[in-house]
């Protein structure tokens, strides 16, 4: 066995020579040569060489590839907000009035078009007036008599209204028992002709509410037609 070991030591020893001898080139077992072209291009090229004097700056090294300089990015576009909105309306509280009863079944009939909730009609009641009062005078100059005559007693007097002339108001009072004390007073100074009446019977007036009126709703409003006299749509006191 120590023989067999020692014989193929000297094979092994003997198949390196020949191979690094290129005893072996023939049948392709063989070191790699270097050839000449190989050996001059891993030389320094000399024409590249550049001597420099004592004085002769260093070249500056050749400068790095420039980065591309990112633009900034282009603000994206706004939307004008006041613009992309529609503006808001504020609504406005507008009234009518005072109506009275007579009219306010028609007006009511025609309101019934428009939204629920969107109008209403407040009643308000207005107390019956009383007057004492001296007349019908037979003629204009029985009324200028009776004229200086209270002035004479330094007591106030005023035109009684339409219904009631020719005639003369001796005061106004908002029940019948204030102007039958009032009537009695002027008795009380010789004034005894005067009597009391009612010159105005108690009446339900009416007033006419939109709280939030738009510009659609008043349109709406306008479509009805509705005849306000002089009662005109104004804003709430």
């Amino acid at each position: 066995m120590l023989r067999f070991a020692i014989a193929l030591l000297l094979l092994a020893n003997a198949g390196y020579y020949g191979w690094s001898a290129g005893l072996l080139a023939p049948w392709g077992w063989a070191p790699q040569q270097e050839g000449e072209p190989q050996r001059l291009q891993q030389q320094i090229a000399p024409q590249s060489l550049q001597l420099l004097g004592p004085g002769t700056p260093s070249p500056a090294p050749a400068p790095a590839p420039a980065t591309p300089a990112v633009s900034p990015a282009a603000p994206a576009p706004t939307t004008d907000s006041a613009a992309a909105e529609p503006t808001s309306e504020t609504p406005q509280c507008l009234q009518a009035g005072p109506l009275e009863a007579a009219r306010v079944a028609d007006i009511r009939a025609s309101l019934s078009t428009l939204p629920e909730g969107s109008w209403l009609l407040e009643a308000n009641e207005i107390p019956g007036r009383w007057m004492v009062y001296m007349g019908r005078f037979a003629d204009e100059d029985a009324l200028a008599k009776k004229r200086t005559e209270l002035r004479a007693l330094k007591v106030a007097f005023d035109r009684p209204g339409a219904a009631l002339e020719p005639g003369l108001s001796l005061g106004r009072f908002a029940t019948q028992e204030a102007a039958q004390r009032g009537q009695a007073d002027l008795a009380s100074h010789g004034i005894r002709t005067a009597r009391v009446v009612q010159e105005r019977a108690p009446q339900t007036r009416y007033l006419l509410r939109l709280p939030a009126s738009t510009a659609a709703l008043r349109a709406q409003l306008d479509a009805l037609h509705i005849t306000w006299g002089d009662t005109p749509l104004q804003p709430c006191a």
